[in-house]
């Protein structure tokens, strides 16, 4: 398993995504930073809405994941090097966390980055509000590496309809209809960012940190089994 981690991780670090993953990671760095030097800077719950959960949890995080997880195990289909692949005396689910694991690795210092950056800078360096900033943005990673994982094997067109998903579910529906949210990735991590700092984050309908938490593992857990299960049934060429 550590093997095909490895070689994951240099088949998903190419110079060119490195480079355009660096970009996208320090949008809501600049964009905190021109809010913050600004006379008239933003409240904490603006901050939130634009920067936080508009920028990084519906738009940043995902697009950096979808970029990166989507071709972790899709790659290997249009290449058609996921026979050589299947064949390992490796358990599919051991596969399936290695691949998991590496996008993951690969994304983190980008969005993990960018999150305790932008924290940093708009809470006036406090501990507490990065914590809870990087930890919800850790917990984010993890359920999108494992959904668009589980994407690229499921559907050929991978990044198309992540960026729907994005586009739709994360950015459009789950802002204003009051239910979809409960099905948003986007939803469960401001949560877990509530829960670990309620005295400085806007007082907001969320769910528990208890909740918000159990809800990733299943998230994790079920889209990893998903797509253990689409490995072991697909017909690899």
């Amino acid at each position: 398993m550590v093997t095909v981690f490895r070689l994951t991780v240099r088949q998903l670090a190419t110079r060119g995504r490195i480079v355009i993953l660096g970009v996208l990671g320090l949008l809501p760095v600049c964009i905190t930073w021109l809010m913050t030097s600004d006379s008239t800077a933003p409240s904490v719950a603006e901050y939130e809405a634009v920067v936080l959960s508009g920028m990084m949890a519906a738009s940043i995080v995902p697009l950096i994941v979808l970029s990166i997880a989507s071709v972790s195990l899709g790659h290997e289909v249009g290449d058609r090097t996921l026979a050589n692949l299947v064949l390992t005396p490796l358990p599919r689910w051991k596969l399936v966390v290695a691949k998991v694991a590496a996008s993951v690795v690969v994304a983190a210092p980008f969005v993990l980055g960018s999150a305790a950056w932008t924290s940093w800078l708009a809470f006036n360096h406090d501990a507490t509000a990065l914590v809870a900033v990087s930890a919800a943005t850790a917990a984010a990673l993890v359920m999108y590496a494992s959904v668009f994982t589980w994407l690229g094997l499921a559907v050929s067109q991978a990044i198309g309809a992540g960026l729907l998903y994005i586009v739709l579910w994360e950015g459009l529906f789950s802002g204003f209809v009051s239910g979809i949210r409960f099905m948003s990735v986007r939803h469960y991590a401001a949560a877990i960012m509530h829960g670990l700092d309620p005295r400085r984050f806007a007082d907001a309908p969320h769910v528990s940190l208890a909740i918000a938490a159990s809800v990733a593992v299943v998230v994790v857990a079920f889209f990893g089994w998903r797509t253990t299960l689409r490995l072991s049934r697909m017909d690899v060429p």
